[in-house]
């Protein structure tokens, strides 16, 4: 079996991420991986287009965007149950394209999986948007997991509902299906 040494989640503190970090952990904690968390955030300096007039200190704004989210990053970490016992790094970085990001430090850190939360969106929004989940899968020089919120539980009903609101998919079905004869 293959082990991986180090698993890399990156992370941009959503509903999928928060996914991708507990596979990540559970992953780490089996094969006694090191786990790195890694937040790409823009760099509002090689972005920035305005005249000085606009935007006076684009480099206060973008160390206060860093400490907001080492901040969170740290937050999210230790507040999350799953952590303890697991070697883990969080790191931020400044990149105008987050994949680009992601890829760069599995590669400068060995990184053996990565580990990714997907949107799942549209085709429409796919074609527009791209999709940074796929950027990684084709250009890391690793294994990817992506990690995609389920719409529905593995009996099939809606992820989320209550269990006590929940009602058999197929007792629904078969309700629906009955003929009235008059």
């Amino acid at each position: 079996m293959i082990a991986p040494a180090r698993i890399l989640v990156p992370t941009d503190f959503g509903p999928t991420s928060g996914l991708a970090l507990r596979y990540g952990r559970e992953l780490a904690r089996n094969f006694g991986s090191a786990l790195h968390v890694l937040h790409a955030i823009s760099d509002l300096v090689s972005l920035n287009t305005l005249p000085p007039t606009y935007v006076t200190d684009i480099a206060g704004l973008q160390h206060e965007r860093e400490v907001a989210a080492r901040t969170r990053l740290d937050t999210e970490l230790t507040a999350k149950p799953g952590a303890a016992g697991i070697k883990t790094t969080t790191v931020v970085v400044m990149s105008a394209t987050p994949a680009a990001a992601i890829v760069s430090y599995a590669d400068e850190h060995r990184i053996d999986l990565i580990v990714m939360g997907t949107h799942g969106r549209g085709a429409v929004a796919h074609l527009l948007l791209g999709s940074v989940a796929e950027k990684v899968v084709r250009t890391a020089h690793c294994p990817v997991l992506t990690v995609r919120m389920p719409e529905r539980d593995w009996r099939g009903l809606p992820a989320g509902t209550p269990p006590r609101q929940r009602k058999p998919v197929r007792a629904a079905a078969r309700n629906s299906s009955r003929r009235r004869t008059a």
